[in-house]
């Protein structure tokens, strides 16, 4: 088993301060997009940045402080508002964006896309 291998998709991100100049930058990609700027209109980006990190500590293989509600329960009133895959999809090309732009190699960011890729269902409430 190579040493790459061994370690968590967290650990070969590099860990807390790789996810949180992560989850910055991309709320800032969100929140300059059209297509799902609106969905954050309400919302205390600090406390969601917050709760995103720890978020996605987690589903990265990192250590899970995460103490959020479920992703149906908490994206239910966006499916009310319309999110739907279109949106997801843009969720989606914007972490992607942000991952190339801090240079993480291709085939994290696809693990990444592939984590993201397992709450579509939930977020979207089907």
């Amino acid at each position: 088993m190579s040493e790459s291998s061994s370690k968590t998709l967290f650990e070969q991100l590099g860990g807390e301060a790789a996810v949180d100049a992560a989850v910055d930058i991309f709320y800032r990609r969100v929140l300059s997009d059209h297509r799902i700027n609106r969905f954050f209109d309400n919302t205390d980006m600090d406390q969601q940045a917050a709760k995103q990190k720890a978020f996605l500590t987690m589903a990265f293989g990192g250590p899970n402080n995460y103490s959020g509600t479920d992703m149906r329960t908490a994206h239910a009133k966006f499916v009310k508002m319309g999110l739907d895959d279109s949106h997801f999809d843009a969720v989606v090309e914007n972490l992607a964006a942000t991952l190339q732009e801090l240079n993480v190699p291709e085939a994290l960011i696809a693990q990444v896309a592939a984590v993201a890729e397992t709450t579509r269902n939930d977020v979207l409430g089907r």
